[in-house]
C-alpha cells in the first residue's frame, strides 16, 4: 500500500451517512442530516431527456472537454444569470465538481508547495493537496470572518512556498459566503505573489437573492478572470449522482488540462452531458429557483428551531444549506455528540473534525437539504437528547 494510501483521511460526512444507512437497514428511522444532497432530484426536464437516450442509441465518448453545445449552454448561463462573459472554449466538463477540484489541484501543484485554505473548510480539499505532495496551511478564521479567508490572515501565513489559496464560497460546512471586496483583496494578492487562485463555486446559485432576484454573491470571475473556477451540476440542479461538473481555467491552463483530464478519466459520461442540455431552460431554471427559495424556508427552520435548543448559530448561511454551529455547552466534543446522537436518538450529522482544526471538537455540521419534516423531527430529537444531556451532568 502507498504512503499516499496509508494517510488519508476519510470524509466523515460519508462514514456517518453509511452508519446511518446501517442503522435504517435494522429498522431504525433515522433522520440523515449529514450529507449534501438535496432530496429533490434532477429537474424533470432533465429526467426526461435521460429517458429519451436509453433508447438503444451509441453513446460514444465525448472530447475530453465535453460536448460543445454543453459547454455553450454553461457559458450563457454565466451570461444570463451573473452577467459575465466567459468563453466556451475556457470550459472543461467533469465527473463532477469533485474531479474539477482534482484536476485544479493536479494542475497548480507540486511536491513541496503549499496551498492556504480556510479553516473550516471542505475536507476533500486538504486530501487533494496532500496527494500531489503539497502541504496544506490552515488559516484560523471566525465568525468575525464569517469562517472565511481575509486578507490578514492570508498575509500572516504567507511565504515563498505559498502556491495557491484554495475557496469555497457559498462554503461547505458553514453555509456562509466571503464578502465580494474580501474575495477581490485576497484573490487579488495571491495574483501579485505569483499564487493560483482555486474558487470552488458548487452553491453559487443557491445564495440569497436581492429584492430583484438577483445573487447577492458574484462570481469570483467578476474580480478575476483568470482564476479557477470550480462549480457542478449536484447543488442548484439537484443532480448529485450524475457525476456532472464543470471548470472554468485560464488559457494558459487548457493544453495541460485537456492531457491530464484525458488520462485521468477521458470524459465525462456522455448521456448524462446530453440530458443536462436541458438544465439551461426557463422551465428548469423556474424549478430549481424555486427549490432554492424551499432551502430558505428549511433555513428558517433550522435557524429557529437551534435557537430554542440553546445552541445557536454564530454566523447565519447566506447560500450553501449547512448551519455549522458550537455544541460546547453540551459537555462533549463533536466526535461524542454526533456518535451519541446517531446511536441513541437515531440523527446523523457531522463532526467538526472532517472540516476543521479549530473547531474539529466543538462544533457540527447541519445539512438542512432534507425536508422539513425530516428537520422538524431531527431538531426535536436534538433537543431532547440536549435536555437529557444537561439535565445528567452533575451540577
Amino acid at each position: 500500500m502507498s504512503i499516499r494510501a496509508e494517510r488519508s483521511e476519510p470524509f466523515r460526512a460519508m462514514a456517518f451517512g453509511a452508519r446511518a444507512d446501517r442503522l435504517a437497514a435494522q429498522g431504525c428511522d433515522v433522520i440523515k442530516l449529514c450529507l449534501g444532497e438535496p432530496d429533490f432530484g434532477a429537474p424533470r426536464a432533465v429526467r426526461r431527456a435521460m429517458a429519451g437516450l436509453m433508447d438503444g442509441r451509441a453513446l460514444p465518448y465525448t472530447a475530453t472537454f465535453g460536448i460543445p453545445r454543453l459547454r455553450e449552454a454553461i457559458s450563457g448561463f454565466y451570461r444570463d444569470r451573473h452577467g459575465l462573459d466567459v468563453d466556451p472554449h475556457r470550459i472543461c466538463v467533469t465527473c463532477g465538481g469533485s474531479e474539477g477540484l482534482l484536476l485544479a489541484t493536479a494542475l497548480t501543484v507540486d511536491p513541496g508547495d503549499k496551498v492556504l485554505v480556510a479553516d473550516p473548510s471542505y475536507p476533500c480539499n486538504r486530501e487533494l493537496v496532500r496527494t500531489f505532495g503539497g502541504t496544506v496551511v490552515d488559516v484560523p478564521t471566525n465568525a468575525g470572518t464569517r469562517y472565511h479567508l481575509d486578507l490578514d490572515g492570508v498575509r500572516r501565513h504567507w511565504d515563498d512556498a505559498v502556491a495557491a489559496v484554495m475557496i469555497t464560497s457559498p462554503s461547505n460546512p458553514t453555509g456562509t459566503c466571503i464578502p465580494f471586496d474580501t474575495m477581490d483583496a485576497v484573490c487579488g494578492y495571491a495574483r501579485e505573489h505569483g499564487a493560483w487562485r482555486i474558487v470552488d463555486e458548487t452553491y453559487l446559485d443557491l445564495a440569497d437573492v436581492d429584492a430583484m432576484g438577483r445573487p447577492v454573491v458574484r462570481s469570483v470571475l467578476a474580480c478575476d478572470p483568470d482564476a479557477i473556477t470550480v462549480n457542478s451540476f449536484s447543488k442548484y440542479f439537484g443532480m448529485t449522482g450524475w457525476r456532472l461538473g464543470w471548470l472554468v481555467l485560464p488559457e494558459r491552463l487548457l493544453e495541460a488540462a485537456d492531457n491530464l483530464a484525458m488520462n485521468y478519466l477521458l470524459c465525462a459520461p456522455t448521456p448524462v452531458q446530453y440530458a443536462a442540455l436541458e438544465c439551461f431552460t426557463p422551465e428548469s431554471y423556474a424549478e430549481c429557483d424555486a427549490r432554492r427559495r424551499e432551502f430558505l424556508a428549511r433555513r428558517a427552520v433550522v435557524t429557529e428551531g437551534l435557537d430554542r435548543i440553546g445552541l445557536p448559530l454564530e454566523v447565519r448561511p447566506t447560500g450553501a444549506f449547512y448551519a455549522y454551529f458550537d455544541i460546547s455547552s453540551t459537555g462533549m466534543d463533536s466526535w461524542t455528540f454526533c456518535e451519541r446522537l446517531l446511536e441513541e436518538y437515531h440523527v446523523a450529522l457531522t463532526p467538526g473534525r472532517d472540516f476543521a482544526v479549530a473547531t474539529a471538537d466543538t462544533h457540527v455540521r447541519l445539512s438542512y437539504a432534507a425536508s422539513r419534516d425530516a428537520l422538524n423531527e431531527g431538531l426535536r430529537r436534538i433537543g431532547r437528547f440536549c435536555d437529557d444531556v444537561r439535565t445528567s451532568r452533575p451540577a
